[in-house]
């Protein structure tokens, strides 16, 4: 794409439109007619996503479950632009538009809520690894800067809902899998929901063994949901997660370690022990309750408010380290919504706030082979951050939505040291690091073309500030000079259905432009290190289609057959960037493949039998800024096989396997970036299978 392309498209594209465009009979026409998509929340407006101007994936629970139960990467990845990986058993990484340049470990740059509480915490991170996909009904991603409505980051925002009963149903539920690697899974739940209230329980155990030496887990998770109806206006929903998470980290190897045996862990040298000699790993408890209140107050005014808290213990030994967090947190969001009428237009405003803030207390100990010795500093961290916004969304004549919004954000650390052995004579602080204040605004303008596709263009600002590891990396040190990140995105989609609903699309462009991004890098030790580097610029453009080449098993015809593909193409690069006294300046940027590819084939009949092949393609990327060392790109292919089918009227039965990486495919899935000593490569697994039985019974339907 040329430097003046997405701008020069979003100015002509309000002009464009008319010439594309069929007049609908009416507005009312246009919203009775049966959409290809569901209601998406979108940036809180609660749309079809034909009518949201913005870049959104779904991934529904159809989608979640054509794959195995073990993990939602492959679901996730199967969404143009996003990329969830898995560095070591149950570690996670997401990337939206190569947001995962300063993530080396967890998931940061990305705003994430879990049953509409703010689940990434107050100090940047979000502990997506507590999570088990069976905790998972609904998947929404907004790509790029959701300042303007959810805070701080310039990645996106990802919307996460549970599973929730039929109305009228009451289920229980009890499961098994078994697989390659030790896989052990067990699944027991149960839920009713009736026209006012709905509860709900599910415990999810999951041991493996691993594919990799040193790359165990165990992971207990326990989720409680429950929805009242007090009043006609009135909804209370409370919701209770707790996770009880262990896995061992096999560390990165040498690109020779992964040729020699991708299933080894970091080996030891003459100065320093490998992992399985240390023990790594990582051991947390968490507990989260969140209450939700939504009120309307009138019939064109209502308000959401949500309240959380939640504590977290962690332990984990690495290389150097052992690490002795224990984190307490709470927050809140409401939102105050009004719909009104202008010009005899309809007119939505929102207006709400959030604010969240963490205490944890810190301490780091020589590691001795999995357990603590002498304590090398002791430190305490407040964390304090909020935003406010505001937006309103107009109904224009033919066709046309505009929406305007805003935010303003703050965040705030107090970092105090009680205790340190690193340093003669110890240094001793108490130091606030207050980031100044940032409005981030967005105007997004979205044009209905026929009674079945829409077009959009938008212009969106972000903000990122560092987070607290970012901060304060395990070495003790304090990285004061750590600037956020700010970015602009320029954006113009076009999606909808033809056919009458068979064939579904969804095509993107995007232009984005960071400035003071932040990379990493590791030293000898494992311990991760934060820079800003300049500025960088990520263009490209992301397509979804799905057709239905026979009807669905459900409707006319024994046999449903669906094909399905995404694909992604990105230019990502330092647009300036000069580390000491090399100029990386038009290199790659680090981490990112310029294509990645997913396809797939659904097939269901009406006799309960289904099968979901899937293709997936990720083209090499640079593994270090300096672009002198590549991962190789690579192909794989998996397979989930099944019967589905209700029994005795009231007994459900799903009995599945599967097959991934079917060609044994030897890849890294999570590398390493700018790794000290060439350890970039964190190998996926080869080529494993799975097995298992769901049972179901239904006591009313």
């Amino acid at each position: 794409m040329s430097r003046s392309f997405l701008p020069a498209l979003l100015l002509a594209f309000p002009a464009a439109l008319p010439v594309w465009a069929q007049a609908p009979a009416s507005p009312d026409t246009i919203r009775a007619i049966r959409l290809p998509e569901a209601t998406v929340v979108g940036y809180g407006q609660y749309l079809p996503l034909r009518r949201t101007a913005a870049a959104i994936g779904v991934a529904d629970a159809g989608t979640l479950d054509r794959f195995g139960p073990t993990s939602l990467t492959a679901a996730v990845n199967t969404l143009p632009g996003v990329r969830l990986e898995e560095r070591a058993t149950a570690s996670y990484r997401l990337s939206v538009r190569g947001s995962t340049l300063r993530s080396p470990f967890g998931v940061r740059n990305v705003k994430v809520y879990y049953q509409d509480i703010p689940f990434t915490e107050a100090s940047g991170s979000t502990p997506l690894n507590l999570l088990d996909p069976a905790n998972i009904g609904r998947i929404e991603i907004i790509k790029g800067p959701a300042a303007s409505t959810y805070g701080a980051g310039t990645g996106g925002a990802v919307l996460l809902s549970g599973p929730r009963p039929e109305v009228g149903e009451k289920r229980d539920q009890v499961g098994l899998t078994v697989g390659s690697f030790g896989l052990r899974r067990y699944v027991a739940a149960a839920g009713s929901r009736t026209a006012t209230e709905e509860l709900s329980a599910r415990y999810v155990r999951q041991t493996l063994d691993g594919y990799r030496e040193q790359s165990a887990l165990r992971r207990d998770v326990l989720t409680v949901d429950g929805l009242f109806t007090p009043a006609e206006n009135r909804t209370v929903a409370a919701h209770l997660l707790y996770t009880d998470l262990n896995y061992q980290l096999p560390g990165g190897l040498t690109r020779a370690q992964f040729a020699q045996n991708p299933r080894q862990a970091r080996p030891g040298t003459a100065t320093a022990p490998g992992t399985v000699a240390q023990r790594a790993s990582y051991r947390s408890r968490t507990a989260l309750l969140g209450l939700t209140h939504d009120y309307r107050i009138k019939p064109r005014l209502t308000n959401k408010t949500t309240l959380y808290a939640t504590g977290t213990t962690i332990r984990t030994p690495f290389l150097v380290d052992f690490e002795r967090n224990t984190v307490v947190g709470g927050g809140g969001r409401t939102a105050f919504s009004y719909q009104a009428a202008l010009a005899g237009r309809v007119l939505r405003l929102t207006a709400g706030a959030e604010l969240q803030a963490s205490f944890e207390s810190s301490r780091n100990y020589q590691n001795r082979a999995g357990t603590p010795g002498a304590l090398r500093y002791d430190d305490e961290i407040s964390t304090l951050t909020g935003f406010g916004f505001g937006q309103a969304d107009w109904e224009l004549p033919a066709g046309w939505l505009v929406t305007v919004g805003a935010s303003y954000n703050r965040l705030r650390y107090d970092i105090r040291r009680l205790s340190d052995a690193l340093n003669t004579p110890a240094q001793l602080y108490d130091l606030s690091r207050d980031f100044r204040p940032q409005v981030s605004p967005r105007l997004a303008v979205l044009k209905e073309l026929t009674p079945l596709v829409s077009a959009y263009a938008s212009v969106g600002t972000g903000f990122s500030p560092p987070t607290e590891e970012e901060i304060r990396p395990s070495n003790g040190s304090l990285n004061t000079d750590l600037e956020a990140e700010r970015g602009t995105n320029y954006e113009a989609g076009l999606r909808g259905a033809l056919l009458g609903n068979r064939i579904t699309f969804d095509v993107a462009a995007f232009d984005f432009r960071l400035r003071q991004t932040i990379v990493s890098r590791s030293n000898d030790q494992g311990t991760q290190l934060f820079y800003n580097s300049g500025a960088t610029r990520q263009q490209g453009v992301e397509a979804a289609v799905s057709a239905w080449l026979l009807p669905a098993a459900d409707s006319v015809g024994p046999l449903g057959m669906r094909i399905w593909a995404s694909y992604a193409y990105n230019r990502f690069r330092f647009q300036s960037y000069q580390p000491g006294t090399d100029d990386f300046s038009g290199n790659q940027l680090t981490g990112t493949a310029p294509h990645t590819l997913s396809a797939g084939l659904d097939l269901s009949s009406r006799l309960g039998f289904y099968l979901h092949p899937t293709l997936s393609h990720q083209a090499r990327l640079p593994l270090n800024d300096a672009n002198t060392e590549y991962a190789p790109g690579y192909w794989t292919f998996a397979a989930r096989a099944g019967w589905r089918r209700l029994l005795v009227r009231r007994l459900e039965v799903d009995v599945h396997a599967g097959l991934d990486n079917a060609t044994d495919r030897r890849y890294s899935l999570g590398n390493d970036l700018n790794a000290f000593g060439g350890r970039y490569f964190q190998p996926a697994p080869g080529r494993s299978f799975y097995a298992g039985i769901l049972l179901g019974w239904r006591w009313d339907k």
